[in-house]
């Protein structure tokens, strides 16, 4: 009696396995969907703007650089 139930239990756990995987693929399609479309906006976006979508944290870069050479020059004088 033992044997006909642990093979149920089995039977059972193995039918809940397959429901969660097709649960976790249905999940994963959806969000490789919804980053499909986030990244096709970023690029429309960013074409629509030339680009300058993130032109604040290249600015801080250059100006950084800019007093780099700045100084560089003053201390050649």
């Amino acid at each position: 009696m033992g044997a006909v139930v642990s093979c149920i239990k089995s039977i059972l756990r193995t039918i809940g396995n397959c429901l969660m995987a097709i649960v976790h693929a249905i999940g994963a399609a959806c969000m490789a969907v919804i980053n499909a479309i986030v990244a096709l906006f970023d690029i429309i976006i960013s074409c629509l703007t030339c680009g300058r979508g993130g032109s604040r944290r290249r600015g801080m870069k250059t100006r950084a650089h800019h007093t780099t050479r700045r100084m560089r020059r003053e201390l050649r004088v």
